[in-house]
């Protein structure tokens, strides 16, 4: 589960329900269905109009996914890549097929190994598959900015529509201007906190997401291709070693260091 996804999300409730009662304001005030509906309703409707229908509903999956998604961990991608280095080098290909595998493309490439596939034709496929994630998530994030801009634009529409009705009844009712001044603003607030609490952050960070499993996949084909060409594993560590951070990899050299100590 992503913690900070479901942190970030609390914090920014609590900051828009602190912000009204600290003003003596009622929370029920700021319902108010038609607002609601002009706003979510017509967001979805355009969003389904410039999308096809299956980006639509990928955008779903992709929203919700990102409140329980958990990326490898490249240092610990590394570890396994070496590990299975030295599986073949010293047992063969073959053994590799008894290995449990989690990631989905180290899964695909492994069995391409073991199955004895051409170096170049394995390449390409696991590059192909990088290619067409990397599409996929790119589709999703698109849907996900079209729907942040859209719904300031409806919560505008629904304000002018709001406007419209309250200057119709301004000369025959004017103790209503007030009342009516606040629900025509209310569609702006929900187009607001729907696109810049929502939508906007989620393709932000589906594109964050999108970044690191772009670079896992980079290491992951660069630590297969050297295993299908029986490289010695203890050199596919400092092989990999560029997608880490100087941070990371200074100590992962204090605990290699610390663990030949007490060797």
């Amino acid at each position: 589960m992503d913690i900070a996804s479901i942190i970030g999300i609390c914090v920014f409730a609590s900051a828009f329900v602190f912000g009204v009662l600290s003003n003596n304001g009622d929370i029920s005030t700021f319902y108010h269905v038609p607002s609601i509906f002009i706003v979510i309703v017509g967001t979805f409707g355009i969003v389904l109009f410039r999308s096809t229908l299956r980006e639509f509903l990928t955008m779903w999956p992709v929203l919700f996914k990102m409140f329980w998604h958990k990326a490898d961990k490249p240092e610990d991608l590394i570890d396994q890549l070496v590990e299975l280095a030295g599986i073949a080098r010293k047992d063969g290909m073959i053994a590799l097929q008894n290995v449990e595998i989690t990631n989905r493309l180290l899964e695909k490439g492994i069995n391409g190994l073991v199955d004895g596939n051409d170096p170049g034709f394995l390449k390409t496929a696991l590059e192909r598959d990088m290619y067409i994630t990397s599409k996929r998530h790119e589709m999703s994030r698109d849907t996900l900015k079209a729907a942040g801009d859209i719904a300031p634009a409806m919560g505008m529409i629904g304000t002018l529509i709001g406007l419209v009705l309250l200057l119709k009844t301004m000369s025959s009712d004017p103790d209503s201007i007030g009342p009516n001044m606040s629900v025509a603003l209310m569609t702006t607030l929900y187009g607001a906190i729907l696109a810049n609490g929502l939508f906007i952050p989620a393709s932000m960070k589906l594109e964050n997401h999108a970044k690191n499993e772009e670079r896992n996949s980079q290491l992951i084909i660069e630590g297969v291709m050297f295993i299908q060409r029986g490289g010695n594993p203890r050199l596919l560590a400092d092989l990999l070693s560029s997608f880490l951070s100087p941070k990371i990899n200074k100590k992962r050299a204090g605990n290699e260091a610390a663990n030949k100590a007490n060797a």
